[in-house]
């Protein structure tokens, strides 16, 4: 097998590695995956409205509100007026979170630090742009798939 082939076969088996791994912390922290997502965009940009979680995640109105009700019950998030509108809600992640990510994603990024000890900071450099790259590749992809999946419900319609 050539270098490109174990690679393209490497970074599928990474995802799955991950896919895995998510999950588990899902039920670790008895949410379902979108809630974990929710709870990912959430401690990546601190606060954010119900309307921009929606659109993030994908999700109806009806969606996001049934979403943060679970997600508020279990302690993971709090709903408050927007000082600028009070029309507006805020919703942000608890400290419950930050504890929970902490327990389950901090050893596995520790280790991961150090697995990059290994390379040179060009090697590094490397890993960034590919990395990049890809995520890059799946967000067009993505915006592929939604077209041709909202194509396939309206034909159904």
């Amino acid at each position: 097998m050539d270098s490109r082939t174990a690679l393209s076969e490497e970074v599928q088996a990474n995802q799955s590695a991950v896919d895995a791994f998510d999950e588990a912390v899902a039920v670790y922290l008895s949410v379902n995956r979108t809630d974990l997502r929710c709870l990912d965009v959430l401690s990546r940009t601190e606060a954010a409205t119900p309307t921009q979680l929606g659109a993030a995640l994908g999700l109806t109105t009806g969606s996001v509100t049934a979403m943060l009700d679970r997600l508020e019950k279990l302690g993971y998030l709090t709903r408050s007026p927007d000082p600028s509108d009070r029309r507006k809600v805020i919703v942000r992640a608890t400290p419950v979170v930050g504890e929970a990510a902490i327990v389950a994603y901090g050893p596995i990024a520790e280790e991961g630090m150090r697995l990059l000890d290994g390379y040179t900071d060009e090697q590094v450099d490397l890993l960034l742009d590919f990395t990049r790259r890809t995520r890059e590749l799946y967000d067009q992809q993505l915006a592929r798939i939604q077209a041709l999946a909202a194509q396939k419900r309206a034909t159904r319609g």
